[in-house]
Order: structure tokens, then C-alpha cells, then sequence
């Protein structure tokens, strides 16, 4: 904590309201669970009608601080930007006379105060802090000027995060009403036919995948070999591939065959898919740009390999992302209750919408490029900005940085230099 000796509890700058009511007799009045808090957010995502809910709940006020005490290290609290009722999994903090309420917000998103409620949880199934830990926890006693210093430096960052979120959000609905638009009439506004998936360019051809690329199947894990000269090589596994780009920030090995090496390669170019398991994880994927010099797949990954003369990888990709691409995965998919999957013999059979010309499948994959670059940059934002806050949090809370020491200019031109790299 801080070098300043003297602190304050939690308890002395906030009281615990524990108001129960009855919803059905506030039924307009706004309801709050856990599932419209996100972690390490200052306000909420959402919200409900109390006429939806049963049993007793909390009452709270507009200024009030809605904590999530159910499994801490969650991170959840919010400022209550209005009356209403909550889930009794949310304790209901309200600020003391002279704390400025957006101060106690970050009070209970800082690194330390997680740390002490998780400290104190009972329940191993389900674990929960109580007032009674929370109370005790221990900060720097700020002054209240300082203490709403400190609130809007923080706040300032968390609302930049925000608005970056909003652009990307903004970003990702651009991008399903161009690929809707580019897949279904082409550029130039194309005549439709209805095909089993949706409506496509009359103009455009169908052709199964396996006619113009190779599907490469991958590599199983936990296979035994014996009198085998073996390797250990990056693998690309399924978390690895997101929609539309892939996360290589952690790359894991596997041990196979010299041999096979070349047989599960991935090489620049490679549309990369994956068969399945939760519904949002069917055929999802895209281009492997030959991140590193040798990285193989696993099998549970497809290596879509075009040829280019027919079609571009890129091209394939944005197809597949489509609701038309999702149309044929799920149609195609062998499903359960909650997973579906498919195989290479389904994935050979793509019907591939191809157009007239390879200049029109650039001019469309140029398009969503872009739109995709602008998605990357805010992306890339946020990340920065995420960072900063972290550290804003951490250090202003404990009391290691003040406000008046911090040049907030230089802080700025950080996170935009973090943009532009």
C-alpha cells in the first residue's frame, strides 16, 4: 500500500444497505443481476424490468455502488446510474457524506481490494466475499478533492475504453452488412437467385471446394511412436483462431514424427478453419500469414489451401465468415445439445461462391480489408488503454502516484503512440 501512514477502512468512507423488497411492488423499476455487470466495467450492460424477477431483492439508489460478492475475482461493480432494484448477490454500497461515489467505484476495482475480498471468500463451489471481509480492507485516507481527482482520472480512461469498444462494436456491424451486401449482389448490385443458403449473385458460379483448393486435415495430439526420429514444433490449436483473426500470444508445441513435419505444415496463405464444438466456434478462422518460419495444425483445425488462380484466400475467408458461409457450417454441422462439428468430406463440399472475374473477388476482399484494418486499430486502442487504466487504478488507489504528479499529455500520447505501432 501507500508510504503514507495514515489509512482509513472501507467501512468508515461507505455503509452497506441491505433494503430487501419485494419486486412485484416496484414492477416498472429497474433490475440489475450479475449477468448485467462485466467485469472490471464501471457501469452496467444491461438491465431488466423487476415485473421479471421473483423472490426479494435489494433496493438501491441513483450514486449507489452495486458490488458483486459471488466468485470476487470477477472483478464486478458498478455505479448505479439510476433507482432500482438488484440480486441479492449484489451488495449495495453507499458512499458516506463527502466521498465522492465514483471514487468508491474504483475503490473496488483496484488490484488490492480484489485480492483481500478473495482472500476471505467461503465456499469452494461457490465462492463469495461478505461485508463483513470487505469492510476491513485498508486505503490511503485522500482528502475529498483529491479524492474526485482521482475519480476522473479514472473514470477519463475507463469512458476511452468505452468509446474504443463502441467503435469496434460499430466496426463488426459495418462489416456483416458489407459482406451481406457484397455476398448476395456482388458490386455492382447483381440480379439474386436463392440459393440453399441464403440469396447470391445470379452471375456468380457455385463450385465445391475440393475443386478448387486442398483441405488439409491436421495433427492428433497424444499419439505413441516407437523407433521414430521425433520433433517438437509450434502447433496451431483451436484457441488459437478467432472469427476473422487469430490470437498467436500463446503458441503451444507437440512432438511428432521428422517425417510429418511437411505433411501438417501450414503455409502462407492457408484459409485456417476450425470443425467445431460450441456453436460459435463451427468453422470459424482465417488467414495464416506465416507468422512463424514452421508451425503445423492440429486436428481439430482444417488448412484450407486455394488455388489461386481460381480463387483467393482471402476471398475464401470472407465467404466463410458470411452469413452464407454460417448458413452452410450449421446446415452441414453434426449436432448435439450444445456442439456441432464438421468434417473434411463436408468442408470439401463447401459450394464456394465464385465471381466472373479474380478482379472483383480483390475489389471485395479490399473492402472488408479495410473495414477489418479500421476494427484492428481500435483493437489495438483499447488494449493500450486498458493497460493504462490498470495502472491508473493500481497506482492512484495505493497512493503511489498522486494526480498532481501525473502529466496526463504524456500518458495521452502513449496510448496513441501504442495505436499507431
Amino acid at each position: 500500500m501507500s508510504t503514507n501512514p495514515e489509512t482509513v477502512k472501507l467501512s468508515s468512507i461507505a455503509d452497506l444497505i441491505g433494503t430487501q423488497v419485494d419486486p412485484r411492488d416496484r414492477p416498472q423499476s429497474l433490475y440489475i443481476g450479475l449477468e448485467h455487470v462485466a467485469s472490471s466495467r464501471f457501469i452496467r450492460v444491461g438491465g431488466g424490468l423487476a415485473a421479471d424477477v421473483q423472490s426479494s431483492k435489494f433496493a438501491f439508489k441513483q450514486g449507489d455502488v452495486l458490488y458483486g460478492k459471488l466468485r470476487p475475482y470477477l472483478d464486478k461493480a458498478i455505479l448505479a446510474e439510476q433507482d432500482g432494484v438488484c440480486t441479492t448477490e449484489l451488495l449495495v454500497l453507499r458512499a458516506k457524506d463527502g466521498i465522492d461515489p465514483r471514487f468508491l467505484t474504483g475503490i473496488v476495482h483496484c488490484r488490492e481490494f480484489i485480492e483481500h475480498a478473495i482472500s476471505g471468500t467461503t465456499g469452494s463451489q461457490h465462492p463469495r466475499t461478505s461485508w463483513h471481509r470487505i469492510r476491513e480492507f485498508e486505503l490511503p485516507a485522500f482528502p475529498p478533492e483529491e479524492q474526485s481527482k482521482i475519480a476522473d482520472v479514472i473514470w477519463t480512461a475507463h469512458n476511452s475504453i468505452l468509446a474504443c469498444e463502441e467503435a469496434i462494436s460499430i466496426g463488426a456491424e459495418l462489416k456483416r452488412k458489407a459482406m451481406r451486401d457484397l455476398f448476395t449482389k456482388g458490386l455492382r448490385g447483381n440480379s439474386q437467385i436463392e440459393t440453399e443458403f441464403g440469396l447470391a449473385p445470379e452471375t456468380w458460379l457455385s463450385m465445391a471446394l475440393d475443386d478448387c483448393a486442398k483441405v488439409q486435415t491436421g495433427v492428433a495430439k497424444g499419439r505413441k511412436f516407437e523407433n521414430a526420429e521425433m520433433v517438437d514444433v509450434p502447433y496451431l490449436r483451436v484457441a488459437n483462431v478467432q472469427d476473422g483473426h487469430l490470437d498467436l500470444s500463446e503458441m503451444k508445441e507437440i512432438h511428432i514424427r521428422r517425417s510429418e513435419v511437411e505433411r501438417y505444415r501450414l503455409q502462407t496463405g492457408d484459409v485456417v478453419l476450425t470443425e467445431g464444438g460450441d456453436f460459435d466456434k463451427l468453422g470459424r478462422g482465417f488467414i495464416w500469414r506465416g507468422e512463424l518460419e514452421l508451425c503445423v495444425h492440429q486436428n481439430h483445425v482444417f488448412a484450407v489451401r486455394p488455388d489461386r488462380e481460381r480463387l483467393l484466400p482471402e476471398f475464401f475467408a470472407y465467404l466463410a465468415q458470411s452469413a452464407y458461409g454460417k448458413a452452410y457450417f450449421l446446415k452441414v454441422a453434426h449436432k448435439t445439445t450444445n456442439l456441432a462439428c464438421i468434417n473434411s468430406t463436408k468442408l470439401k463440399a463447401f459450394p464456394v461462391l465464385i465471381p466472373p472475374t479474380l478482379d472483383e473477388q480483390r475489389e471485395i476482399v479490399e473492402i472488408l480489408d479495410a473495414i477489418d484494418r479500421k476494427i484492428q486499430l481500435h483493437q489495438r486502442k483499447r488494449a493500450v488503454l486498458e493497460d493504462l487504466f490498470k495502472a491508473l487504478l493500481h497506482k492512484l488507489m495505493n497512493g503511489e502516484i498522486r494526480v498532481v504528479d501525473l502529466d496526463l499529455s504524456v500518458l495521452s500520447k502513449a496510448a496513441l503512440e501504442g495505436v499507431a505501432a
